[in-house]
């Protein structure tokens, strides 16, 4: 047929043609690419759980531990008569007996050498603690070190078998959107996967604000059970530990919380190290920089760390930082909030120097504060409570405890008061106790002041007590200065 066309025009036709069949190749061509690329990533995509995995699941453990508790005994109606004793042949038993729990969790391979990282609430107070591996091999473990504020702790296996082990990864690097995995044993239901995605990041103040919390929120499903096991990016790094769940039913609703692998690893070296952590100190109190509480000070920062309170010859006060400054920097890196500057200087090495961005009067300017040791803060705090409430306190006694109900290191008894202090004018005396603040629990002297510490000039405060003189408790509340 192309013969019937004039010769001239053949040559015409020859290149019409070939142009069409080239510029159909070319627009075929990255269509089909794209699909093969498309195909590829979810081929990807699909197989990178399975990966995780395969490569994570040896290095995951199953804790079971065995605890006991103080029990009060149950009493019948007029048992401590003497008179229905008598007539009745009661014998007189203890009033407490200890009662044997047992608890799962999960925890993951460290090292080769048997360290364990793992949640402090799996194996804290624990007296017996077994781990079992992924190949059904069970060891008994000891306690290495343990960190109640992070709710972290380390415990050990010894073994001649070839331990495998997690790699971490930067929890800094994380971004919001970003898919992850958890592993763990919820419910005792062995080498458990899910999959979800970063729902938040520096999630605070979720349990007890005197903790250092900055969690990273996730929709994996994780249940009780899950607690000490990793959350990992799709690279199968740690980048988590998972901790806690938020839920009204106690099981999976879609909010879990695990403590970034920045925190973690700092831990997990110290308690290997030294058997307990020991922590950065600023003395200052904070609470967040919001536009309100900036604009009242003049200045247009809306986020940062906003200095309410300083410890007299604290390393704040000697470095020349003051009331109503704004920390936005520390060590060149962003703070955001009052827990982000609280949790920056406790991962500082002490006696070493950082270097700290605030904003005063409007204008930014940087000093160098020589970071303390949270022993020297102890004492400073302690002084700062009696400033501030006018009393002073310290642990109950095992006897002390026992005759009031309590458990060991439950609350604290008051020693001093000063009659026309905060807690001397609502009638507060020594000898009184006090178990909560603001519906914390009171764990102490130590956990006591850093409470006290917490609370800003001039807040109310709710104070769970107890009567010394009746047994009576009841909630008081009380201005601090």
């Amino acid at each position: 047929m192309l013969l019937c066309i004039p010769k001239r025009y053949r040559q015409y036709l020859v290149m019409v043609v070939v142009s069409l069949v080239t510029l159909f190749l070319v627009s075929a061509g990255p269509a089909k690419g794209q699909a093969a690329e498309k195909a590829r990533g979810a081929a990807d995509l699909s197989t990178a759980i399975i990966q995780v995995a395969k490569k994570n699941i040896p290095a995951v453990v199953h804790i079971e531990v065995t605890g006991q508790q103080e029990v009060i005994t149950p009493s019948l109606p007029f048992e401590d008569d003497p008179f229905f004793r008598y007539f009745f042949g009661l014998p007189k038993g203890p009033k407490k007996y200890k009662k044997e729990l047992k608890g799962l969790g999960t925890g993951m391979i460290y090292d080769a050498r048997g360290h364990i990282l793992t949640n402090y609430h799996v194996v804290g107070g624990a007296t017996k603690i077994e781990v079992v591996l992924s190949n059904g091999s069970k060891y008994s473990a000891k306690l290495v070190g343990s960190d109640p504020k992070t709710d972290l702790a380390v415990i050990r296996i010894s073994t001649k078998e070839r331990l495998p082990y997690v790699t971490f990864g930067d929890s800094d690097k994380v971004q919001v959107g970003e898919w992850v995995v958890a592993i763990g044993h919820p419910r005792g239901l062995d080498q458990t996967v899910t999959q979800g995605i970063i729902s938040a990041k520096h999630r605070a103040g979720i349990t007890d604000p005197s903790s250092y919390q900055d969690f990273l929120q996730t929709d994996a499903a994780i249940n009780p059970g899950n607690s000490g096991g990793p959350l990992l990016n799709l690279r199968g790094e740690v980048i988590g530990v998972n901790t806690i769940i938020v839920s009204g039913s106690g099981g999976f609703e879609g909010i879990g919380l695990a403590i970034p692998s920045g925190i973690a690893l700092h831990v997990a070296k110290l308690l290997i190290a030294h058997g307990k952590v020991e922590r950065g100190w600023l003395g200052v109190s904070v609470q967040d920089a919001t536009q309100e509480n900036a604009k009242a000070l003049g200045v247009a920062a809306r986020k940062g760390a906003l200095i309410a309170d300083i410890v007299k010859g604290g390393p704040a006060d000697r470095a020349g930082l003051k009331k109503g400054d704004i920390v936005t920097g520390y060590q060149g890196k962003e703070i955001s909030n009052g827990a982000g500057l609280r949790n920056e200087a406790a991962t500082t090495p002490v006696g070493s120097d950082a270097r700290v961005t605030i904003i005063r009067d409007g204008k930014k300017q940087d000093l160098t504060i020589r970071i303390g040791a949270s022993k020297d803060a102890a004492k400073a705090l302690a002084a700062s409570v009696k400033e501030r409430l006018g009393v002073e306190v310290r642990a109950l006694t095992q006897k002390e405890a026992e005759r009031r109900g309590l458990n060991t290191g439950q609350g604290v008894l008051i020693t001093w008061v000063e009659a026309r202090g905060p807690l001397g004018k609502v009638g507060f005396e020594a000898g009184d106790m006090i178990l909560e603040v603001n519906g914390q629990a009171v764990s102490g002297p130590e956990s006591f002041v850093e409470l006290v510490a917490s609370m800003r000039p001039k807040q109310q405060v709710t104070f769970l007590a107890v009567d010394h003189s009746s047994g009576s408790s009841g909630y008081v509340q009380v201005v601090v200065r």
